[in-house]
């Protein structure tokens, strides 16, 4: 399994948000890591293993509302964490055009 994992609920739809792009920044923006989630709305992102430290997730959520032809507040949705251990992290968002949220998942 790889050590950061996420999923993207579009709750207006009920549905998975698929196709969405998605980046893992460090502390300084770089780019650690970049994907797209499936069609179940899931993406997992490496490296295996993640050093110490704070990072985010940045959900290109504007590009993913736009296809759909809908209106959305957010043009992106950035989540910051922490990273302690060697666990494996799941970060989650639950997506409206005008709200989120999210939780450390398991």
């Amino acid at each position: 399994m790889a050590h950061l994992t996420t999923h993207i609920l579009d709750g207006a739809s009920g549905s998975p948000a698929s196709a969405v792009a998605v980046a893992l920044v460090d502390a300084d923006g770089a780019v650690v890591a970049a994907g797209t989630t499936d069609a179940d709305g899931r993406l997992a992102l490496g490296p295996d293993v993640l050093a110490p430290g704070e990072y985010a997730l940045r959900f290109a959520v504007g590009e993913y509302f736009a296809g759909r032809g809908v209106e959305t507040f957010y043009p992106r949705v950035e989540i910051s964490f922490t990273v302690a251990d060697a666990a494996h992290y799941h970060v989650p968002l639950l997506l409206s055009p005008f709200a989120y949220s999210t939780y450390r998942g398991s």
